[in-house]
């Protein structure tokens, strides 16, 4: 086995929480002395630093939501000055205010070191030619991938997003071996070689480090078949630090930064705290950060943690592939559901293509959902009628696997937009 950072990759449980413990402390002092808004938090739930004395305190403190980084926005829940500052990421801002990710030199240098642990545990070495394709601007992943594949000290091509018939000749040209960028970007990369006759099997690509959105299982074995390489998942939020949260293995379990990062599951209803294995909202606290540190953030991604026993040889805790998110959810005739479960039963039908969009509309006084999807081209070649006849089966799928009437519309192919980034899948016309 070969680890970027052995100590912390395969510490011993107990060992892990005293760290942790330690740590948690050390977070709520800095946090309490520097940042108005926990001091009055902290004050208002009646606790005080010296209260925090192992992870198991955790519940005493209060939770961050998004809205709390938007209302301070853009550095109140800074704990530095600016002139400490070494770097500010931020969100893309779709639904308000972007949220800002400030960076100590500290901070920064740490991010390194967990990106160049995901892509090291991925199997970046130093003698790849690594293309990264992701946006090199505020977008956290751009820059994280390319702080930890220089780390690791291979070769880096950053190409950011877009251009894709460029990106596809620079693999040819250039030797690419590695590649980052959204998972939808890579099918979309996949697509576009396959109109222009390239075969990607037969280049020397290897790997890839997918983030920055959720995908399924089905996904992952799509972009695995049809690029001829193995194909990992980079998790991460900018909350936190960007990628680098978690990352997955050689066997495909994805862990946690736990000694960065300290993940709890909490009911999103009760916000009590879950055991391991069961599902409920992901919450992080920072562990090691210096400029914005938070406590108990709610994630809304619905999750579940476990401890196993990993043939890589890692103890970090396991994350379950993300369901959605608490505010994703759709409600369909009382159902919950989440793109992801849709994605996973359109890829579970062979004629598939792995694009599609969700429309929710008003049906009276109740939601309704209608999915569209685009087939592989040889179901087009068969007539009107088969494909008419693939939308009945792919909604009788989801009624049965999920029990929501979902009437499936099998679209042209290329009439669904292709992403360059995070894809959008769900359209809200109520």
């Amino acid at each position: 086995m070969s680890y970027w950072d052995e100590k912390f990759e395969t510490m011993g449980a107990d060992q892990m929480r005293a760290f942790q413990g330690e740590k948690l402390a050390e977070t709520v002092a800095w946090v309490y002395g520097r940042v108005p808004f926990y001091k009055k938090a902290l004050d208002e739930k009646g606790v005080s630093p010296g209260d925090i004395r192992s992870v198991d305190d955790i519940t005493k403190l209060p939770f961050t939501v998004k809205n709390d980084l938007r209302d301070n926005y853009p550095f109140g829940l800074c704990a530095v000055p600016m002139t400490e500052l070494a770097r500010v990421h931020a969100s893309s801002g779709t639904t308000g205010k972007p949220i800002t990710g400030p960076y100590t030199p500290e901070d920064r240098d740490q991010w390194a070191g967990c990106m160049a642990r995901t892509l090291w545990a991925q199997g970046l070495r130093p003698d790849d030619i690594a293309q990264n394709a992701y946006g090199m601007g505020l977008f956290t992943g751009g820059l994280g991938f390319y702080m930890g594949a220089e780390k690791v000290g291979c070769c880096l091509v950053p190409t950011g997003s877009g251009m894709t018939e460029r990106q596809i000749m620079l693999m040819q040209d250039f030797g690419s071996t590695a590649l980052f960028c959204t998972p939808t970007y890579a099918l979309t990369i996949a697509e576009k070689a396959e109109q222009l006759g390239v075969d990607l099997r037969k280049l020397p690509l290897r790997m890839g480090s997918f983030g920055a959105e959720p995908w399924t299982v089905q996904m992952r074995e799509e972009i695995e078949q049809r690029m001829g390489i193995r194909a990992h998942e980079a998790y991460g939020l900018t909350e936190m630090m960007g990628p680098g949260v978690g990352f997955s293995c050689e066997a495909y379990n994805l862990h946690l930064n736990e000694d960065h990062t300290y993940p709890e599951i909490v009911d999103p209803a009760t916000l009590e705290p879950l055991p391991l294995g069961e599902k409920g909202e992901l919450i992080f606290t920072a562990l090691q950060r210096r400029a914005m540190p938070l406590l108990r953030y709610r994630t809304r991604d619905i999750t579940s943690l476990r401890r196993i026993e990993c043939e890589c040889g890692r103890t970090l805790v396991v994350m379950d592939k993300i369901l959605g998110r608490s505010d994703d959810m759709l409600i369909i005739s009382g159902v919950n559901v989440f793109p992801s479960q849709i994605e996973a039963l359109l890829m579970d039908i062979e004629e598939m293509e792995p694009h599609y969009r969700i429309r929710v509309t008003k049906r009276g006084h109740l939601d309704a959902m209608k999915v569209e999807a685009e087939a592989k081209p040889e179901v087009y070649a068969q007539g009107a009628q088969a494909v008419a006849d693939l939308g009945r089966r792919l909604a009788k799928h989801i009624q049965a696997v999920i029990g929501v009437n979902a009437p499936v519309e099998v679209v042209p192919s290329g009439s669904i937009a292709r992403s360059e980034g995070k894809a959008k899948r769900v359209f809200d016309e109520r």
